[in-house]
């Protein structure tokens, strides 16, 4: 038990860590967290079911029309006066007007020193452009912009002109605080029906969340789009706390979830060109009224060079008033986002369940099955999230918790690993502590293998050979050969994978039901995957096998040849170059339940001829720990002359590897005269 416990140790110890980090919330926790949300809202955004808000824009074609902006006053107070007379329910405008504007007559007097004293005197009796925007306002439901500072403007100490917000529960106490506000001129303030912030208050380059409400000063103001809702449906304002962290800003029977600092998640849907009317199209009346009826129009600049634009969490980049209109119909959509502070506490909870699951599970099963078992913890947390979002709004971090688990998985999986190579490490040691296999064990071995050069000896068509020396008393690797019929000749080298006792009574079972579904198949592929079967059903063990399969037809040299998993032969034609025999093959046999393994052809020209090894060959190790290596066989073919019988070739390769490792080693060939 103990044994055990320090196993989990290091696991466990990885996970309170990493519960320690979520539970901190570093930047970079938070990084990946939004990174994720806007995954989600990516892969599915918000549909635009309704259309509440239309957005008349300042744009490029407008300027291009009426000049460059800033307006004057009387041009906005035109397309105010435009807009008005469409019947909006509510008229929002993302725009400041802090200062006088410069175009007013008197302004115009006092800048162009050149007028004459009597132009001069009645430019300054006539009316300024504020007073006329601040009567195109003045009884129209007009919502103006109010920007939070952090620092008093020194133009507006008093306070913003806010209509009184109901407030119950103490977490509405927590909202942002701007301890300065910019507005419009107090001519144009007061002709306004309310007043609305246009701060988002962004928390990075990305806008996320918007301030539903905040201090400024002691007065809470709405967001723009919040007080055009109030301003609209003429619906008291009130702020519910709800529990410690949350916030319900309430407008009639309009219910929004927001945190206690007065942000929520805005809800994004794609751009959508179809919620913008150019400012031009309005001032030139080509616009019908229907198009503004009963709708919450919202004014702001969109050109290019006003520079207004913010990256949403779908990554699109679109004018800062759109952001108002889709908020306004995410509201009207009641398609909100929540992250209430009880989903951190189920994050860590997930985090600590799927870690400790895989802890104190993997190490007991296979790596199939652990890796199974991941990818089901895994799979799990993303349906979670995804579900979460579709189906309830509720934006769940699953991507800290499936780290956490892929952390905590991959160090006990290489736990797992590194103590089952140690085990089978043991095992070898013992295994080579083992001798004396019994002589006649290796007697029963080498006679089930047949004598090719003996069999075929009156065979005028081809000439064969092989040779098998067990690095042990007895082994796992055999041959065979034999016909199939009048003209055809089947041959098998085969390795079982293991050594000594266990491996040779497999490799009788083996060659047993190769030889048995060799004469109940017609082509090498069916053999093969016949042979997989049947093998695979009696392999207790777990044992494998490769093996190169070849039938030759004797009359036209074709052969047709299957590999599974085994080392390719070599190949010389007379006059030719030494080549190995390549092809797509397959895995060992008893790997792969039903494989199918493919079948190549090739025929073969008098006098070509085929050398097929077992790894016996090229993994011959000398007492460097140095390997024979296919690169050295192959160099011994080459130097062997082309007409050189099979007996010759395989006492060449021996001799060779002999000469290596300074001992006998293990080798088959076969050769077609």
């Amino acid at each position: 038990m103990s044994s055990t416990w320090s196993k989990r140790a290091g696991p466990l110890a990885l996970v309170i860590a990493l519960l320690l980090l979520l539970a901190g919330e570093p930047p970079f926790v938070i990084g990946l967290r939004h990174a994720l949300f806007d995954g989600y809202q990516k892969l599915f955004p918000r549909e635009r079911k309704s259309a509440p808000a239309v957005i008349v824009a300042i744009d490029e074609r407008a300027l291009e029309r009426h000049g460059q902006w800033p307006w004057p006053r009387t041009r906005v107070a035109q397309l105010l006066a435009r807009i008005s007379s469409a019947g909006p329910a509510a008229i929002g405008v993302d725009l400041l007007f802090p200062e006088p504007d410069r175009f007013s007559p008197a302004e115009v007097a006092r800048e162009v020193q050149e007028l004459s004293t009597d132009v001069a005197r009645r430019l300054r009796s006539l009316p300024s452009n504020d007073a006329a925007l601040a009567s195109a306002v003045q009884g129209h439901a007009v919502v103006l912009g109010i920007a939070g500072l952090e620092i008093p403007d020194p133009r507006f100490e008093r306070p913003p002109a806010a209509v009184p917000v109901l407030i119950a529960g103490a977490s509405a106490m927590a909202l942002r605080r701007f301890a300065g506000h910019l507005q419009s001129l107090p001519a144009i303030d007061l002709a306004a029906a309310g007043r609305g912030l246009l701060s988002v208050d962004p928390e990075s380059s990305v806008i996320r969340r918007a301030l539903a409400a905040a201090r400024v000063g002691d007065v809470i103001v709405p967001a723009l789009s919040i007080e055009m809702l109030r301003v609209a449906s003429g619906a008291p304002l009130a702020l519910i706390g709800r529990g410690r962290d949350q916030l319900e800003v309430r407008l009639g029977d309009i219910s929004i979830p927001a945190h206690a600092d007065g942000r929520f998640w805005i809800r994004y849907g794609v751009h959508d060109p179809a919620r913008f009317i150019s400012a031009a199209d309005v001032l030139d009346g080509g616009v019908a009224t229907q198009e503004l009826e009963h709708k919450l129009v919202l004014i702001g600049v969109t050109g290019l060079g006003l520079l207004d634009y913010q990256t949403t969490a779908l990554g699109e980049r679109i004018p800062g008033v759109e952001i108002h209109a889709q908020i306004l119909e995410q509201i009207f959509d009641g398609n909100f986002l929540r992250r209430p502070a009880t989903l951190h506490a189920l994050e860590l909870g997930l985090l600590a369940v799927a870690a400790l699951i895989l802890a104190f599970t993997v190490p007991s099963l296979g790596v199939g099955t652990s890796l199974i078992l991941y990818a089901v913890a895994i799979a799990f947390l993303a349906v979670l999230g995804v579900e979460g979002f579709l189906l309830e709004g509720v934006l769940l971090d699953v991507a800290w918790p499936a780290i956490g688990a892929t952390v905590v998985f991959g160090i006990v999986l290489a736990q797992a690993l590194s103590e089952a190579d140690e085990q089978r490490r043991r095992l070898r040691e013992q295994a080579a502590r083992v001798s004396g296999e019994l002589e006649s064990a290796r007697r029963i071995q080498m006679g089930l293998l047949p004598a090719p050069r003996e069999l075929f000896a009156r065979e005028p068509r081809f000439a064969i050979d092989a040779l098998l020396e067990p690095a042990r008393t007895v082994g796992g690797d055999f041959y065979d050969c034999f016909m199939v019929d009048s003209r055809r000749l089947f041959f098998i080298v085969a390795d079982v994978s293991g050594k000594g006792l266990p491996a040779s009574l497999f490799m009788a079972l083996s060659k047993t039901l190769l030889k048995s579904a060799a004469r109940r198949v017609d082509d090498v592929g069916g053999l093969m995957v016949r042979a997989n079967a049947e093998v695979s059903s009696e392999n207790p063990e777990s044992l494998f096998i490769t093996a190169f399969a070849g039938l030759l037809d004797a009359h036209t040299g074709m052969l047709e040849f299957s590999n599974a998993g085994h080392e390719p032969p070599f190949v010389r034609a007379p006059g030719g170059r030494l080549a190995r025999l390549e092809h797509s093959g397959g895995p060992p046999l008893c790997v792969i339940e039903n494989y199918a393994y493919p079948v190549e052809h090739r025929a073969l020209a008098a006098g070509e001829w085929i050398c097929v090894v077992t790894d016996g060959v090229t993994e011959a190790m000398n007492t460097a720990g140095e390997l024979y290596g296919a690169a050295r066989l192959q160099a011994v073919l080459e130097g062997l002359p082309a007409s050189i019988g099979p007996s010759e070739l395989l006492a060449a390769v021996r001799a060779d590897v002999g000469r290596f490792v300074g001992a006998d080693q293990v080798s088959a060939c076969d050769d077609r005269r």
